[in-house]
């Protein structure tokens, strides 16, 4: 066998190998199109990108914004409604009061112009003596005059029978032009001292010359029950 010997690598041999290879590495570039798929997609997932809606289409957070606006709207409303339930029922409460106060109210001016009409409208008593001594004792009772009637009609019947115009034209009181009148036979100033205010001023009135007698013998001898003779 021919023997082979050690070839040495010249220079030309080095710039003919460093042609090939550089001419390998751009025809796998450039059948690759660039960097692998795998590293591509390593690159890729290594970086966080925040997800582009398309236009018209609400995100994730626009959702939630969303939601939360619908909530604290429904949250508003709710409280709303509460506020004005609540307003309602003070004014209902008011309106009763209200109503119940004014019915109160109502039922005591009622009751007071009935007492007012009571106090008002006049006891009407008989045109007669024993209207008179009635009448005349009632205004005593507010007077705080004191007599009864048993005490007033025996003098009356003493002194006048019973007579409102009777007159005395012949006593010392007549003598003097000063006779006694009425039922009780009062002299005018008598009458005139002792006159019962809310009686008429006229000593021949029966009613006044009544309680004008009385208040004179209340004066004089304690009560109109203590007299049984001229007095």
């Amino acid at each position: 066998m021919p023997r082979i010997s050690t070839l040495r690598i010249t220079r030309s041999h080095k710039i003919a190998t460093a042609v090939l290879v550089a001419a390998g590495s751009v025809t796998a570039i450039t059948a690759t199109g660039g960097p692998s798929e795998a590293q591509t997609t390593a690159t890729r997932s290594s970086v966080s990108v925040e997800p582009v809606a398309a236009a018209g289409v609400p995100t994730a957070k626009d959702a939630a914004e969303k939601a939360a606006k619908e909530n604290a709207a429904k949250e508003a409303a709710a409280k709303k409604a509460a506020a004005k339930a609540i307003a309602e029922k003070a004014t209902a409460k008011k309106a009763t009061a209200k109503k119940a106060a004014e019915k109160e109210r109502s039922e005591k001016q009622a009751a007071n112009r009935s007492t007012e009409r009571k106090a008002v409208t006049p006891k009407k008593y008989a045109n007669n003596l024993d209207g008179w001594i009635r009448e005349s004792l009632d205004i005593m009772d507010k007077k705080n005059i004191p007599g009864s009637y048993e005490g007033l009609h025996r003098n009356i019947m003493r002194e006048s029978s019973g007579n409102p115009n009777a007159i005395n034209d012949w006593d010392i009181n007549a003598q003097n032009g000063i006779p006694s009148k009425g039922l009780l036979q009062v002299i005018q100033p008598t009458f005139d001292a002792y006159h019962v205010k809310g009686t008429p001023k006229k000593l021949t009135d029966p009613v006044a010359n009544i309680t004008a007698a009385a208040n004179y013998a209340a004066d004089r001898y304690g009560s109109i029950d203590n007299v049984d003779s001229a007095y």
